[in-house]
């Protein structure tokens, strides 16, 4: 199978990168020139893959082609290309839904993706809409796969995907505190990625316990984390939260 990528920045970096370290067999990849400076130094990094002459060249000679363009480009960009109608199409694109995908390319063999940047280390959830075994069978081997029937619940997917940046906020701020207590700016970060490290992996080997059954079982009546819960309560942080995610999935 022969993998191409339209777009070649952070994203398809990292699914490359997870690509290579997978077991996944595959006998080229070919990437887009529109950034050649990533797509030289992956090129350089791995011998199997090799940068196109041109966006169409790298269609024609694909057998999948992921797009891993930005909206505002897909939108300039894909209704001048051509896709061959039985062309394998892996949309990575966020607000281009399927109906527009299926217009602008004149192809409906089309799935959607969610990958996140940990997909490079084969971690965390890969979200698929519509369901298709074949791309199932292809990207269980880069992270968690979940399959989704209906676009709108893929949206609120693409939403809960926006909050990478608030969540190493979190950790950040709370590694300021430290260092505002006195703590080294190292130590402090060291112990602040541990934590939340080691709270997630908690999550994950409890699975039998939902979600709310953990929050119940960390805190003890009158305890630091109950104090704690009570008082973001109390500022309405979690509120706050919904209602981002409520604004951003607008969005999508």
């Amino acid at each position: 199978m022969i993998l191409g990528f339209l777009g070649t920045g952070h994203i398809s970096s990292s699914v490359i990168e997870g690509i290579f370290k997978s077991k996944l067999k595959f006998k080229k990849i070919y990437l887009s020139p529109r950034n050649r400076v990533i797509a030289k130094k992956l090129s350089k990094r791995f011998k199997k893959i090799q940068i196109s002459k041109n966006n169409q060249q790298l269609i024609d000679k694909s057998n999948w082609v992921f797009l891993a363009i930005t909206p505002r480009v897909g939108k300039k960009i894909l209704k001048d290309l051509y896709f061959k109608k039985n062309k394998k199409i892996i949309s990575f694109i966020s607000t281009i839904n399927l109906k527009k995908l299926k217009e602008n390319t004149k192809n409906k063999n089309i799935t959607r993706v969610i990958p996140l940047p940990f997909i490079g280390m084969k971690k965390g959830p890969i979200v698929i809409f519509p369901p298709d075994k074949s791309v199932k069978n292809f990207f269980k081997h880069l992270g968690k796969v979940v399959e989704v029937k209906s676009e709108k619940v893929s949206k609120s997917f693409w939403a809960t995907s926006s909050f990478m940046a608030p969540f190493y906020n979190l950790v950040s701020a709370t590694s300021d505190w430290l260092t505002s207590k006195g703590v080294n700016r190292k130590e402090a970060e060291d112990y602040t990625r541990e934590l939340f490290l080691a709270l997630a992996e908690d999550a994950i080997n409890k699975k039998k316990l939902s979600l709310k059954q953990l929050v119940v079982e960390s805190q003890t009546p009158g305890g630091t984390n109950a104090f704690v819960l009570k008082e973001l309560k109390k500022k309405k942080f979690y509120k706050v939260q919904q209602k981002v995610l409520n604004s951003i999935f607008k969005k999508f």
